[in-house]
């Protein structure tokens, strides 16, 4: 990423965090469970796991086989996308999430719980998938600014999730910030131009092999919304 941009890699599971010169060793992000990982020409991914689309995707397989039939994904984020409603937020993150299966029974426990009202029907539910999603992304892009001391001023959203536009719309409004959306294989592009460059095959700095991506892969932007 840029300087001033935070990432997140958004696929079955989100890595959310900032780029940084060297590793972050404070108590804070110890406690806050961030982790720092080894990137290219000695940079550190400053990080934290948040769930990402397996959500979404194991409550789409479910109602599959409970059909008997294909659901059509993009159909359910288009009803989505017009649900009015209030719908309720939940914490994305909760380890009742962790394991494969059904995810409305214990998204409706977790509303039943925390006094929320249970989503009324399958757009109501993938709207308050997306809106748990986002509000997660956007509370770790800034837990991340924070406990860096980078200023965040904008977010590349990589990986299958940047697909999602309503998922790249909602973290945006609720981040307060532009939402970079793609490359959608940004982690094999990544890995390709790093493996090209060591076998000679590319040349130059991690800076230029990114102006390289973003020369040939064009991203959608999306601006927060008030």
């Amino acid at each position: 990423t840029e300087p001033g941009g935070a990432y997140i890699s958004c696929g079955t599971w989100g890595l959310v965090g900032v780029e940084t010169e060297k590793p972050i060793l404070s108590d804070a992000a110890r406690d806050a469970n961030f982790t720092n990982e080894g990137g290219v020409d000695g940079r550190t991914r400053f990080l934290h796991n948040v769930m990402g689309m397996w959500l979404l995707n194991e409550t789409v397989a479910a109602w599959r086989r409970t059909d008997r039939a294909d659901v059509d994904l993009a159909a359910l984020l288009a009803a989505a996308a017009d649900v009015t409603s209030e719908v309720p937020v939940f914490d994305a993150n909760d380890e009742r999430f962790l394991a494969p299966g059904d995810m409305a029974p214990r998204i409706a426990d977790y509303c039943t719980e925390h006094s929320l009202r249970t989503p009324a029907s399958r757009p109501e539910l993938v709207r308050s998938i997306i809106e748990s999603l986002a509000s997660a992304f956007a509370a770790t892009v800034h837990q991340a600014a924070a406990l860096s001391g980078q200023e965040v001023r904008r977010i590349h959203l990589v990986g299958g999730g940047s697909q999602a536009a309503l998922l790249c719309q909602r973290t945006a409004d609720r981040a307060g910030l532009p939402v970079i959306a793609g490359p959608v294989e940004a982690t094999a592009l990544g890995n390709v131009l790093v493996q090209a460059r060591a076998l000679g095959a590319a040349g130059g700095t991690l800076e230029s092999l990114r102006d390289l991506v973003a020369s040939t892969h064009t991203p959608l932007t999306y601006t927060p919304k008030g």
